[in-house]
């Protein structure tokens, strides 16, 4: 049993034997309440009470690479052929009919399995010391180059976009499971006191798992991620209204603060804590958020090199967005950009979206490491899946030259915390169909993720139902060769 297990077991003995301490007479169930709060196995060693904040900073199992993650999630599905997967074969029987033996017993979303070869047009090339071959709609990302690390061969379960959005998010293809965000501040807390550990920004669409890839599922809902709205306000109702004070504000505040800790003393209930922590948290936010979401206080030289402009909602905006917010003790960043999901013209939205996403990502790397920020933070970026090597035409439903989904094969890169830097890992078949090296299934991007975050991903768990989950589920192997 690991010290979660423990700390979730020693409370279940004080909530089934609550009425018992509580009729008792001698306040047995509120001292054995506040010693559990406050035992360093649940907050970290500290010589303040740390009675109703779960998201004091914890130590994880041993010593991480990466203190934050900066998730740059492209919703919909990247066509990883025509940007970091080039296929000679496939330009040369361009237009032929799929090989059988490669799509036997595969299924696609919209396509048949006899559909036509269909290589980019894009042109590849070669960049950096480490000769990474990048598509020529990625000309910022070739100048960090040599600071991420490519994996061409990752492969996930699910081949539609809820679900599969889901499962990479959260290890399952079910609603319900907490996110990965959820976890990781579930292990190890934040270092923020004025703003959320697990902050959402979005751009473009909604992804179409919605917020089921950040919830928290069966986790406290303290640890749900907080969606950041585009303009005004950064959460609904964040501002007082006409003619309440802060001092005000703060009466109203204690008096709930009290009748909520007398609760919580009284039942044991976290959900008692997490509202505790949301007003204050909301108070302190106040102050906080307005200056954290003000980016025109930055220098020009730094909004031109992300391309952001204040007082815009748009991706650019929100990668400054996530490097300001992990500066501020943030523990997780998650940005979600839906408009990747190209059944058409595929060259062509792939062109548009790299204009909106390539300058501002390969910025948010050059901006870390500048200010000595990217060796302790994880940035990964990729999609849920990838796109066919054949075309997909459809006169009735007005598609051309696009891609199906294509959940075998595709391409993720992560640079940062602990992750080696001008790596190119994994490969796949001359037609980029299925992998041929160095498998890497999402449950193993989670138990590497968590590595790098000092957790073993079989010991950070929640018993729920009768049974311990964690986010890689029953499966996931270490991917060695991503770390340093």
């Amino acid at each position: 049993m690991n010290y979660r297990e423990e700390i979730n077991a020693e409370a279940r003995k004080i909530l089934t034997r609550r009425h018992f301490f509580r009729d008792c007479g001698v306040g047995l169930g509120a001292i054995a309440l506040g010693s559990l709060l406050n035992d360093n196995r649940v907050f970290a060693a500290t010589s303040q009470p740390q009675s109703t904040d779960p998201l004091t900073p914890k130590p994880p199992h041993f010593a991480p690479k990466a203190k934050r993650v900066i998730y740059l999630f492209q919703a919909g599905a990247p066509s990883q052929l025509d940007l970091f997967d080039y296929k000679p074969t496939l330009a040369k029987y361009d237009g032929h009919p799929v090989p059988a033996e490669l799509v036997k017993d595969q299924r696609y979303a919209f396509i048949p399995r006899d559909a036509a070869l269909f290589a980019s047009t894009l042109k590849f090339s070669r960049h950096g010391q480490c000769g990474a071959e990048l598509s020529e709609v990625l000309p910022h990302l070739a100048e960090v180059a040599d600071n991420i690390a490519i994996v061409k061969s990752m492969t996930t379960d699910a081949f539609n976009h809820a679900p599969a959005q889901i499962f990479m998010n959260t290890g399952a293809t079910q609603f319900g499971r907490p996110s990965m965000g959820s976890w990781v501040t579930y292990g190890l807390g934040s270092e923020s006191q004025s703003l959320p550990g697990f902050v959402v920004l979005s751009s473009a669409g909604g992804t179409s798992g919605g917020a089921s890839n950040w919830g928290c599922g069966f986790l406290p809902t303290v640890f749900q991620g907080v969606p950041f709205r585009r303009s005004g306000d950064p959460i609904l109702s964040l501002s007082n209204p006409a003619g309440i004070t802060r001092e005000i504000q703060r009466e109203s505040l204690d008096l709930l603060k009290e009748l909520n800790q007398h609760h919580l003393d009284e039942v044991g209930d976290p959900e008692i804590a997490t509202r505790i922590n949301a007003f204050e948290m909301a108070y302190r936010m106040q102050a906080s958020a307005p200056e954290l979401m003000d980016i025109g206080k930055e220098s020009p030289a730094t909004l031109e090199m992300y391309g952001a402009e204040p007082g815009k909602s748009s991706f650019a905006n929100n990668c400054l967005l996530a490097r300001r917010l992990v500066e501020r003790g943030v523990r997780f960043v998650q940005l979600y950009h839906e408009a990747w999901d190209h059944h058409s013209e595929v060259i062509k939205g792939v062109k548009a979206q790299c204009g909106q996403t390539d300058k501002p990502a390969a910025a948010l790397v050059k901006d870390l490491k500048q200010r000595g920020l990217l060796d302790e933070t994880l940035v990964i970026w990729g999609g849920e899946f990838g796109r066919t090597p054949m075309v997909e035409t459809n006169e009735a439903a007005g598609r051309k030259m696009g891609r199906d989904h294509h959940p075998q094969a595709f391409t993720m890169w992560l640079a940062g915390g602990g992750v080696k830097p001008g790596l190119t890992l994994g490969q796949t078949d001359e037609f980029g169909f299925h992998i041929v090296e160095d498998r890497v299934h999402v449950h193993d991007l989670h138990a590497t993720i968590l590595h790098l975050l000092g957790f073993d991903h079989t010991k950070l768990t929640y018993k729920f139902q009768g049974r311990n989950f964690r986010l890689t589920d029953v499966e996931g192997e270490l991917v060695n060769k991503l770390l340093v």
